[in-house]
């Protein structure tokens, strides 16, 4: 249940590349699943100097923050471009705006992610396109031009 600056100072970061962003390059360090944690993740993240965190990206059913630790960088919430530095908080409600962060600096870019653990959730990549659906570890992922929307008369 408890981690020391020092525990998490040894925990071996996972450098993790997004699947759909090469260059979306991160070094992982689980918080969460180091004392358990299994319906919240909560990571620590560095992001190397001229790299993204992720692809830009909206949730549908699961929320995430962001809170800088230390370095900069830029982050695209929707369509606005905010600098962020460390104290900074990031919030990404359910049906928000879709986000990423991009390291400009010299410096790693050290961020705690928080975000939900759900089995079903839907992910929107609006720059390319693309909609991910997750289903208890199954991932599916489609074209937004090939989505039919139904509709569905009360019944």
């Amino acid at each position: 249940m408890y981690l020391s600056a020092d525990d998490i100072e040894q925990l071996e970061g996972v450098e993790k590349q997004h699947f759909l962003n090469p260059d979306a390059l991160r070094i992982n360090k689980s918080l969460g699943d180091a004392v358990g944690l299994r319906n919240l993740g909560v990571h620590q993240i560095l992001v190397p100097a001229g790299h993204y965190s992720t692809e830009y990206h909206v949730h549908h059913y699961e929320e995430e923050c962001i809170y800088i630790l230390s370095g900069s960088g830029v982050a695209t919430l929707g369509d606005q471009q905010q600098r962020i530095g460390p104290g900074d908080f990031i919030g990404c409600p359910v049906n928000g705006k879709a986000h990423d962060m991009f390291n400009d600096g010299t410096e790693p870019l050290v961020c705690l992610v928080v975000g939900q653990r759900l089995d079903q959730d839907v992910t929107d990549y609006p720059k390319l396109g693309k909609r991910l659906s997750r289903n208890s570890g199954e991932w599916t992922l489609v074209e937004h031009a090939a989505i039919t929307t139904v509709k569905r008369k009360n019944a």
